[in-house]
């Protein structure tokens, strides 16, 4: 298969971009968003400095910012942990600005980021999570290919709730025969 290096990190929608002081201080301001915070992690929200995110993450990981292409504007973040001995990657994101939220850019972005795991690093699988209560992140994981394997069930307590947490993935035959379909 070949592929125009030009859309090696651009969709139709979004470009990903350098990970760099912008996304750090985007990341403090995001912090501040309640929202955000629970759809993307699992640890008790708070607001949080620029400084808070100049912890180096110890494991190898390839870190995007998300900009969209009409007019540069960063909108959010993702990354990969590989496992290289098991051409396997942990895979996060986060559209931060709350405007650009259930309008297509996180769903290009996952294409890109998928893509990019998938032809330049090698991988043969990738996985995720995601709350039971996050569907919008659920259909735009479907959509790009994921599926549910796992459900680890009551794993989130949230404002006197339970709720389940998902393990999804995808493997690289699924995604080749999106690509020719």
């Amino acid at each position: 298969m070949t592929i125009a290096l030009d859309t090696l990190f651009t969709g139709q929608l979004i470009r990903l971009s350098a990970y760099g002081t912008a996304v750090k201080e985007a990341q403090a301001r995001w912090s501040e968003d309640a929202e955000y915070q629970r759809l993307l992690a699992s640890d008790v929200a708070a607001p949080r400095p620029p400084t808070f995110f100049d912890e180096e993450d110890e494991d190898e990981n390839y870190a995007f910012a998300i900009r969209t292409l009409d007019d540069d504007k960063l909108i959010g973040e993702c990354n990969l942990w590989p496992m290289w001995n098991h051409q396997n990657a942990w895979l996060a994101i986060g559209i931060g600005e709350p405007d650009y939220r259930g309008k297509g850019y996180g769903t290009d972005a996952m294409r890109v980021l998928i893509g990019y795991g998938f032809r330049e690093l090698g991988l043969y699988r990738i996985t995720l999570s995601v709350f039971s209560y996050n569907t919008r992140a659920i259909r735009s994981y479907e959509k790009v290919g994921f599926v549910r394997e796992q459900v680890q069930r009551a794993a989130l307590f949230r404002d006197g709730e339970r709720y389940d947490m998902y393990i999804m993935g995808l493997l690289r035959p699924e995604w080749e025969a999106q690509q020719t379909s």
